[in-house]
């Protein structure tokens, strides 16, 4: 699609020998938040590792801001503008709030934005800015996602892969998670692709929908009319 930030076309991805993915195709335009969706094993965060660089693919193309990201380093993907939030927080635990948060920033070569950077997340939740001297392991559940949230947003990125931000969390702080998603898509122009285990909360901060099966695209529409489809939650979002 014309002018989309993510083009994702014919992917084919796995580990070792046994593919997950299977031609794969998706689009993200600036600004957008696409949620992919689906049963567990259905390939979403391979799908999500494969887009960051972590697991290679065997076939398909992907571009970002029309650049073809076939070879393309990890760090060579995070300078692009792509930040990846994995399943589980990826929080390092021993070492401070703002010691983690200053991770996000250690590539960029401008100090000055990157403190700057660093104080819009103290702004965006106020909670880590008065645990910033706390170490990551004393946090609850729902802080650790915001600070894994608020290390990727120093980089600056132009488009966050997002894996499972309410796995384990409360529904209130869920809420609060998903509504910030949106916020911060209509501040600041973030692109989401969100993987989500709770179907009805991604859906109602999402643009389009993607429904992975057995690692295959078995729907691709707009939320709403996702969420709408009976016969499609029924068979393969559970609901």
């Amino acid at each position: 699609m014309t002018g989309a930030l993510l083009q994702v076309d014919g992917l084919t991805a796995g580990y070792g020998a046994a593919p997950v993915l299977h031609d794969v195709g998706l689009t993200v335009q600036p600004g957008e938040i696409v949620a992919v969706l689906g049963a567990n094993g259905a390939g979403k965060t391979t799908l999500l590792r494969t887009l960051s660089g972590l697991v290679r693919s065997s076939r398909g193309r992907v571009v970002f801001d029309g650049a073809d990201l076939a070879g393309t380093k990890v760090e060579h993907l995070v300078r692009r503008g792509i930040a990846h939030v994995p399943e589980g927080r990826g929080v390092v635990t021993e070492l401070t709030v703002d010691e983690n948060l200053r991770l996000g920033g250690l590539w960029r070569r401008d100090r000055a934005d990157a403190r700057k950077a660093l104080d819009e997340v103290y702004e965006l939740f106020p909670s880590l800015a008065q645990r910033r001297g706390f170490a990551g392991h004393q946090l609850s559940g729902g802080e650790r996602q915001m600070l894994a949230l608020g290390r990727a947003l120093v980089g600056r990125p132009r488009l966050l892969l997002l894996d499972e931000p309410s796995l384990g969390l409360a529904p209130k702080v869920t809420g609060q998670i998903m509504a910030l998603l949106r916020d911060l898509r209509e501040r600041t122009g973030l692109a989401v692709l969100l993987v989500e285990q709770n179907v009805r909360s991604a859906l109602s901060i999402a643009d389009e929908g993607v429904v992975l099966a057995l690692g295959r695209v078995v729907a691709r529409n707009r939320a709403s009319v996702l969420r709408d489809d009976a016969d499609l939650r029924h068979a393969y979002l559970g609901f």
